[in-house]
């Protein structure tokens, strides 16, 4: 995962801006006990943070792949 995939994620479940403060804000305990844009910064992989994120948040497994999206051509 990328931290784009990351920020995608985090946008298509919290929406646009409540992510964003949800990233600045919330501590996550599995990451240090630092914030999601923290962790990132200090290179803890992307989808460690997001699933730090998704037990925090109590988001359902079945929404932490994130929206289906069409194929590329």
């Amino acid at each position: 995962m990328r931290n784009s995939d990351f920020w995608r994620l985090m946008e298509d479940e919290f929406g646009s801006g409540y992510a964003h403060v949800l990233a600045s804000s919330a501590v996550l305990a599995a990451v240090g006990g630092r914030t999601a844009e923290e962790a990132l910064k200090a290179g803890v992989h992307p989808r460690t943070v997001w699933l730090a994120v998704c037990d925090l948040q109590d988001v359902p497994d079945e929404r932490r792949l994130g929206k289906d999206r069409p194929l590329k051509d």
